[in-house]
């Protein structure tokens, strides 16, 4: 019992950690943050952040992975309430482009931050990143196994333009500080766009 109640206050810290790192990366940027900052936002010691993390790029690392980890398990839950692909990539794009805007300081660090980089962007294996892209590479599979969708389009080259897009319009929110497109419009023709080019007429 001992040993499980340790266990949680170690998992509790290294989140606790993890919301203080995103919080403080958004406001003050990756480079401009301190680990002694990140420390007192999580109220920990300073020394208890090396428990978890060797540096502030690990910590960057463990941050992106976090996130990516529950922007998958809510893609993948929205996913599941359709069994049409082309109304599939309509969910994929609206919950895209709906979590960067209700995660303001996920949408600064990884549209800012992360981009800034060299060492994450360089040395990081984006295996949380892959699966992501994946989910929307199935999508175009399943299309394709249904006739919906073109035989010659490349799944690969598919997620990537798709996610590129997307990736784009939350750039653009947090980089402008505008909301000219909403959440509604920007999926939508961003969509219809990609359903259009691949659709098998």
């Amino acid at each position: 019992m001992k040993n499980n109640t340790n266990t949680t206050r170690s998992e509790d810290k290294h989140q606790r950690i993890i919301k203080a790192a995103l919080k403080v990366f958004a406001k003050k940027g990756f480079y401009n943050s301190k680990v002694s900052e990140i420390a007192k936002e999580a109220e920990v010691a300073d020394g208890t952040i090396y428990l978890y993390f060797k540096n502030k790029d690990d910590i960057l690392i463990s941050v992106f992975e976090t996130e990516m980890k529950t922007m998958i398990n809510n893609m993948k839950k929205e996913l599941g309430t359709s069994q049409d692909p082309i109304e599939k990539v309509r969910i994929f794009a609206f919950q895209h482009l709906n979590m960067i805007t209700e995660n303001q300081e996920w949408a600064e660090v990884a549209q800012v931050e992360l981009r800034q980089s060299t060492k994450f962007m360089r040395e990081y294996v984006k295996d949380h990143y892959a699966d992501y892209l994946n989910l929307f590479a199935y999508i175009v599979r399943e299309g394709q196994e249904k006739g919906v969708f073109k035989e010659d389009i490349n799944t690969g080259i598919a997620k990537r333009a798709f996610f590129g897009a997307l990736d784009e319009m939350g750039r653009y929110w947090v980089l402008s500080r505008s909301k000219r497109y909403s959440v509604e419009e920007s999926a939508k023709q961003i969509s219809d766009i990609f359903i259009k080019g691949v659709m098998n007429q």
